[in-house]
């Protein structure tokens, strides 16, 4: 960790803007899974403890730069609350305005005070690729640089550009990362560091052109490159087979072409499943079938890898001794094609070498097995993961916190 974190810093009577991930499953006004509130609950004690003022920002989905009922962090601030055995004041904004005054609710705070703001995304300045806009909306959230330390505890958002994770850390002195950033550099960055020899990665989900980049920068470090989901469907398409009504966009296909062409010298090292499980489409309650990759018809949509696929995926990541997965191996939220993905993530929790889940639906999938504690990191953040091996350890709001 090449920047400084809380462990660097005396937060003592401190006013703090920490940046959060709340950005959880909520339905009917209910949240459906607080893992990334119970991640943060870590940075926020440390600070109370220390008699900081805390005020937390996040976001949560995608408003597109207006207020949205349902995208309200609300129901954050109500499960914090009971998570910290502690009252959390919650604002109707994150800036001054008509819906809250945050300069006066920050001002009348106390030593171990917590105040939650208003998703950040009710903004258009938050994600906006304008810089004078993002910094503008920015120097509002730091409230004109009232604030004495900045903590990053967002790591699913470090490799966004934005106001609260990017722009504001020109608008505060010290900028530090949180105890959950710190952990997630650490963890994944002895991936970075593992020998060739034993490294395997497992990567899965829709689009291969969300991850092109991390294929190429695995592929001369690793052993084996385990493809599943959709991301297989392309890649057989770039080789001319026939994928029926399987899911391949026209960026997907294109990638794996891409990587095809450009990735030659080390395509002995790219493992593509052998079967599918397939399912007729508009067949009624659905005509399934388990055939040979090369068997896949028209009028078929594969939407998992098959039973000798799954073997050889979890033998292979049995005898890593090093693990990294991101992404599902079929259409993991319907039954029965959660298969390929249940797979993967008993091997992962049977593994003895050093193993990384990255996000997503792997982590709902371990989760759900209820083997996350066999996993040795799983991260909060997908994309972020993904961008951090890309980069070699880069990620853009972690490179503008103070250095160490």
């Amino acid at each position: 960790m090449d920047r400084k974190t809380l462990a660097d810093v005396d937060a003592s009577g401190k006013l703090c803007f920490v940046r959060v991930d709340f950005n959880v499953p909520v339905e009917d006004g209910e949240i459906t899974d607080d893992t990334r509130i119970v991640a943060a609950l870590p940075t926020i004690k440390h600070l109370r403890e220390a008699g900081a003022r805390v005020v937390l920002a996040s976001h949560l989905g995608r408003p597109k730069g207006r207020r949205v009922d349902k995208h309200s962090l609300s129901p954050c601030a109500n499960r914090l609350e009971r998570l910290l055995r502690h009252p959390v004041k919650f604002l109707d904004d994150c800036i001054d305005s008509d819906y809250a005054d945050v300069s006066g609710t920050v001002d009348g705070t106390k030593p171990g005070d917590v105040v939650l703001l208003e998703n950040t995304r009710f903004h258009a300045g938050e994600e906006s690729k304008k810089p004078k806009q993002m910094l503008a909306f920015a120097k509002k959230l730091a409230l004109g640089g009232k604030y004495d330390l900045y903590v990053n505890d967002a790591f699913g958002t470090c490799h966004r550009e934005h106001a609260s994770m990017y722009g504001i850390t020109q608008f505060i002195d010290t900028c530090v990362a949180g105890r959950l950033v710190a952990q997630e550099v650490i963890m994944l960055g002895r991936l970075l560091a593992a020998p060739r020899r034993g490294f395997v990665a497992v990567l899965g989900g829709a689009k291969v052109d969300d991850k092109i980049g991390v294929v190429r920068a695995l592929l001369p470090r690793l052993d084996k490159l385990l493809v599943g989901g959709a991301m297989a469907w392309a890649f057989f398409k770039a080789r001319g087979l026939e994928i029926g009504r399987s899911l391949c966009t026209a960026e997907s296909l294109a990638a794996a072409e891409d990587i095809l062409t450009r990735e030659k010298e080390h395509l002995s090292k790219l493992v593509l499943p052998v079967d599918v499980h397939m399912k007729r489409v508009n067949a009624g309650e659905g005509e399934t079938k388990r055939v040979p990759y090369f068997h896949i018809r028209p009028g078929w949509d594969a939407l998992d890898i098959g039973p000798e696929t799954m073997r050889t995926y979890a033998d292979t990541v049995l005898r890593a001794k090093t693990v990294f997965w991101n992404g599902p191996m079929g259409l993991f939220e319907k039954p029965p094609f959660d298969q390929g993905t249940l797979s993967v993530a008993e091997a992962m929790g049977a593994c003895p070498g050093y193993n990384v889940v990255g996000g997503g639906d792997s982590v709902a999938a371990v989760t759900q097995m209820g083997l996350a504690d066999k996993i040795d990191h799983v991260s909060t953040g997908g994309g972020a993961s993904l961008e951090f091996i890309e980069n070699k350890g880069k990620l853009p709001a972690i490179e503008v916190l103070d250095p160490s």
